[in-house]
């Protein structure tokens, strides 16, 4: 039919160039972050494309999600704009009409979110967290630049380095400076080094070097001299990889270990499902055409609501985690109240129901009735 196929082919077009658009900011604004990431020592700079891209996949449920609500608004003014809506209802279509097309359109897109949101959510969250712990895991040594002072892994150390293996498990001309739990100062130079194992643990042996220590509260000094010296770099082999994030746990597990974490964190993945569902009916229910509003009125709202519903969906997230609701509960409280406000949203406006209308037929009834 004329009127199915013109509707979707519109929201196709506003789709694609929609999803561009969002596609193009987030991939922007998560580069900037990646690099600042790699800056600070988190993520290795040789690995930030592959960090960005699974980065970007587990952003996807998001941007699609906003894709669609965006085009069906944009598709919906403009209709209303240029008069066409007028023509589809004057020719006998009504507003709950437009519901057939926009949900045939819609529904690949939703599948798309609910198995993304499901399944590429949590891999791409496990081979981020992957890479990042297989950096984290790297010895404080093979962590440093030829030529350059940086920090060690946890924070309490910097190094200065000359490597000369390909390898990195050898270097010359080494500076240590770190700080003790205790607060004292420790400075540590020595002409060359070595990395080793050691009953699982890493360990640089110096060679030929001098050690600082300095008192936290600068009482004393100690100098010393040494011809070979070990300390600790590194973590142990055995058990360093610490609990699996969250966010990257598959969704079977979090169904077969229902706790109350595990528990928020399937709400939020079933929770945005539901809100793209949810979304394609408020921007049916709640476009119009206002020559006043202009073209930024609709645009303002939709970003409103969807920044709103998004942050209703992250606070419930962590209210289900720590136990002050049910998931049954924020389910039906968030998604259900806002899917039966929008389905009464709709059908007054399909009806074309009004409370003043309403009560005027009520007074006239009453009036009538008395007079009678």
């Amino acid at each position: 039919m004329l009127f199915h196929s013109s509707i979707r082919k519109e929201l196709a077009r506003s789709f694609g160039g929609t999803l561009v658009v969002l596609f193009t900011i987030v991939l922007t604004m998560l580069l900037i972050r990646t690099l600042g990431l790699a800056s600070r020592g988190s993520v290795n700079p040789e690995e930030i494309a592959l960090v960005l891209g699974y980065t970007v996949i587990g952003r996807m449920p998001t941007i699609l999600t906003l894709a669609l609500f965006i085009a069906i608004v944009f598709t919906l003014s403009r209709m209303y704009r240029d008069s066409e809506m007028i023509i589809w209802l004057s020719s006998g279509r009504s507003l709950g009409g437009f519901l057939g097309p926009v949900m045939r359109f819609a529904w690949p897109i939703l599948l798309v979110i609910t198995l993304m949101v499901f399944f590429v959510w949590p891999w791409a969250n496990q081979q981020t967290d992957n890479l990042r712990d297989r950096f984290e895991r790297r010895g404080d040594l093979e962590r440093v630049a030829p030529g350059q002072f940086q920090e060690s892994s946890s924070g309490r150390r910097v190094f200065f380095i000359d490597k000369d293996t390909a390898s990195g498990t050898e270097g010359r001309n080494i500076f240590i400076s770190s700080t003790e739990n205790d607060g004292s100062e420790t400075v540590t130079s020595a002409r060359s080094g070595r990395i080793e194992w050691i009953k699982d643990q890493q360990v640089l042996m110096l060679n030929n070097g001098q050690r600082l220590e300095a008192a936290a509260d600068q009482s004393s000094l100690k100098v010393s001299e040494f011809e070979e010296y070990g300390t600790q770099i590194g973590s142990s082999a055995v058990g360093q990889r610490g609990t699996q994030a969250l966010k990257a746990r598959n969704s079977w597990t979090l169904i077969q270990d229902p706790s109350r974490a595990n528990l928020g964190e399937l709400g939020w993945r079933i929770g945005m499902a539901l809100t793209a569902l949810n979304f394609v009916l408020i921007a049916l229910a709640t476009t119009t055409g206002n020559p006043r509003a202009g073209r930024g009125g609709n645009l303002f709202f939709t970003l409103f609501a969807f920044v709103f519903y998004y942050n209703l969906l992250n606070l419930g997230q962590s209210w289900v985690a720590g136990g002050l609701v049910s998931l049954g509960g924020f389910m039906l409280m968030l998604h259900g109240g806002v899917f039966v406000l929008t389905v009464l949203w709709l059908t007054k406006r399909h009806y074309n129901v009004s409370l003043r209308s309403w009560l005027n037929s009520r007074r006239n009834a009453a009036a009538q009735g008395a007079a009678a």
